[in-house]
């Protein structure tokens, strides 16, 4: 006679459900609990979002953004950008067919530079359109008005570390701005730059061991040089010592 796992048909408590099974002696054990796990496991490999995760498609690599196209609306707006959505920045985009441009609300002669010009150099940091686009070319017309040498030197001493902060940063694109807003300030302001060289010139030090930014920068510095005169000069020597000067 076959021996009862169960002696006495003796009653389970299933610990998933809490109901209670009976066992006799011919029965086979039953694991309810294995069953409905494995289930649960299996319609979940077998569903569409599961398939996703393991078998992402080629587009989502060379396009992050579809994957969670809401993910980034959680961080909070850089002040340029909210500025710029408030109508702070007089000045909107204009799409064309071959390239952008801006369009001022009013004559950019017209405008106060304190604080446009110093929140335009902020934006030079800015990694998303259409704010990297805004801030540069709205520095550069801007710095093209009537006047502008009178308007911007006083501002210097609170240009320079925002320009500063635009040369240090870790993304290329927001340093080759840094360097060419750099490049067309001193064009304007000339020998007035000389004073604040020596707070850019380590950052722009630093980058030329980068074999990709030797070039650009010694063309900037070539440009500070030629624009701020000989005391330029003495100021880039003390800083980057393998310089060599335009005049040389």
């Amino acid at each position: 006679m076959q021996k009862s796992e169960c002696p006495g048909g003796l009653q389970l408590r299933n610990r998933v459900t809490g109901n209670y099974l009976q066992r006799t002696s011919s029965s086979t054990p039953v694991r309810q609990g294995t069953t409905i796990q494995q289930s649960k496991s299996s319609s979940s490999i077998g569903s569409p979002e599961s398939a996703k995760k393991l078998h992402p498609r080629p587009s989502d690599k060379l396009n992050p953004k579809t994957i969670n196209p809401f993910g980034e609306q959680t961080r909070a707006p850089s002040a340029f950008s909210a500025i710029y959505s408030k109508g702070g920045i007089p000045c909107r985009l204009v799409h064309g067919s071959v390239k952008h441009r801006l369009h001022w609300d009013c004559p950019p002669e017209n405008l106060p530079f304190d604080p446009l010009l110093i929140t335009l150099a902020e934006g030079l940091r800015e990694t998303k359109h259409p704010y990297t686009f805004v801030s540069k070319e709205g520095f550069r017309e801007l710095l093209l008005v009537k006047g502008a040498p009178e308007k911007a030197i006083p501002l210097l001493p609170r240009l320079i570390p925002v320009l500063k902060a635009a040369l240090v940063h870790s993304d290329d694109e927001v340093f080759e701005r840094g360097l060419c807003a750099l490049v067309q300030l001193s064009v304007i302001v000339g020998p007035s730059l000389n004073d604040h060289l020596k707070h850019l010139l380590t950052s722009l030090s630093k980058r030329l061991m980068d074999k990709k930014f030797k070039e650009p920068i010694t063309s900037a510095l070539q440009k500070l040089e030629h624009h701020g005169g000989g005391g330029s000069l003495i100021i880039i020597k003390s800083k980057i010592p393998t310089y060599c000067s335009i005049c040389s």
